[in-house]
Order: structure tokens, then sequence, then C-alpha cells
């Protein structure tokens, strides 16, 4: 039980920040020389990050709270309309992600990192916090821990990705696929365990 809610919980990270990685990239190559940057991004991130976390949980305490049980599992509903919206968005070939005008004319510090994080945010706050509901208080725990621990490693990648064009270009190129179909079969999952609609 430990380990498929660790294998859910780094799934669901990679899901949902893979498209920081070419923000922080972004960082990366705008703080290259610059003494610190590794740092400050680092501490950005987290703040950021633990905004994000600390959002769903109370949003996922209030609702816990008010509503009742039958109606969590339709919470699935969430990631799976965000996934259908990325899904078209990529159908369209529209992407309101610019994530270069994003850190534009901004220096490297470590609140303009955790504001852009924080802002980037606000789909993993809605698939987060049907997951939240979903699963008991324990699971909760273990989710943030992997996720505050799969940050440090984020953020690596994005460094390791700043030095390497090629592997920046590739996942420019399938995030827009691979965000929509993760989000899309969560919402599914989240939906067919919990009951809805008569699953």
């Amino acid at each position: 039980m430990i380990l498929s809610s660790i294998l859910q919980a780094i799934g669901l990270f990679i899901a949902t920040n893979i498209d920081d990685i070419i923000v922080l990239s972004l960082f990366f190559a705008r703080g290259a020389g610059q003494r610190g940057t590794t740092t400050r991004i680092i501490l950005g991130q987290y703040l950021g990050f633990a905004g994000i976390l600390g959002a769903a949980v109370l949003v996922s305490l209030g609702a816990g709270a008010f509503l009742p049980p039958e109606v969590i599992p339709y919470f699935g509903l969430v990631p799976l309309a965000l996934g259908l919206w990325a899904a078209w968005q990529a159908w369209r070939g529209y992407d309101d992600d610019d994530d270069e005008a994003k850190i534009e004319g901004k220096n490297v510090a470590v609140w303009t990192v955790a504001g852009v994080t924080f802002a980037n945010g606000g789909d993993n706050i809605g698939v987060y916090v049907p997951v939240f509901l979903s699963v008991g208080p324990a699971a909760v725990v273990a989710y943030c821990i992997v996720f505050l621990l799969l940050v440090a490693v984020l953020v690596g990648l994005a460094k390791f990705v700043a030095t390497r064009r090629p592997i920046a270009e590739v996942l420019e190129r399938w995030e827009h696929v691979l965000f929509p179909i993760v989000l899309i079969g969560l919402g599914i999952v989240i939906l067919v365990s919990g009951g809805a609609f008569g699953l």
C-alpha cells in the first residue's frame, strides 16, 4: 500500500510538474555565471511549491469537512477537464504558457522563482485536491513528503536540461501530449475507483 502511494505520488508529480523543467531551465540559463543561482532557484522552487501544497491541503480539508463522501469521487472531473482542455489546446496548436515571457526582464531571485512556481501551479492545485480527497490523511502526508523530495530532483534535472539544448527541445515538443494524457487518465481513475456515475 505504501509503495503504491509512493509510485502514484511520483507519477502525479511528474505529470503536473514536467512543464516546470522548461521554466526552471530558463531561470538557469538566465543566471548562468552568477554566483548562488542554483541555491536561489532551489529556495524559490521550494517556497513556491510549499505554497501550492499548502493551498491544496487547505482546500482539501475544507472540502472534506463540508462535503458528503459520495461527492468526493466527482472531483475526478477536475483533472479530467484540465486534461481535455490541455488536449484541446494542443490540438488547436495553441499554447498560453509562454515560458520565456514569464521571466523576461527579471533577475533570478528567490521570490521571482517562488512567484512563478506558485502562479504556474494552478493546475497542480486543481489536480492535487481531488487526489487528496480520495485518500486518507496518512497518504496525503506520504504524497507531500514524496513531492518535496522530488522538488530537488526537478531542479537538478532542470539544471541538466539547461546545459543540453536537444533535451530541452524534446521536452518542449512532447509536454503538450504527455500532460493531457496523464491528466485524463488520472481523472478517469478517480471517477472509476470512487464509483462515480455508478461505474
